[in-house]
């Protein structure tokens, strides 16, 4: 039950980021409120943790690399798309300020999920 509880909480943080990403350039109607900046980062680590903590061994390295890709392709998204409004090449509809927490938190927050299991049990290589 926790694992999937996890599994929810992360989707719903990963969905907010989401939200917080598509508002700016007027794709999804409204405006990001409070609780969309507050859930992005609590519901994705709090959901991570969840579903690991009763995940197998084995599974807790593939969750972290997904979640972490998934964090940095929003981050990429982010920065891509505040290069092409910075040239002038888009317009967003509301403040960019969306883009850069998205792209801050996604790139710290991918960064450690990808890299925290890169080198699996033996830790790293040293040349002998």
């Amino acid at each position: 039950m926790l694992l999937v509880a996890g599994l929810v909480l992360l989707a719903l943080g990963l969905l907010s980021g989401v939200f917080l990403l598509l508002a700016p350039l007027g794709i999804v109607a409204g405006a990001p409120g409070i609780a969309l900046w507050v859930l992005f980062p609590v519901f994705t680590v709090l959901g991570y943790l969840m579903a690991a903590a009763p995940a197998r061994d084995s599974m807790v390295p593939l969750l972290s690399r997904t979640t972490g890709a998934i964090l940095i392709l929003m981050a990429l998204v982010a920065a891509a798309v505040l290069v092409l409004q910075g040239g002038g090449m888009i317009a967003p509809r509301d403040d960019t300020t969306p883009l850069w927490y998205v792209l801050a938190l996604g790139i710290v927050l991918g960064a450690a999920g990808l890299g925290s299991h890169g080198r699996g049990a033996g830790g790293p290589k040293t040349a002998a």
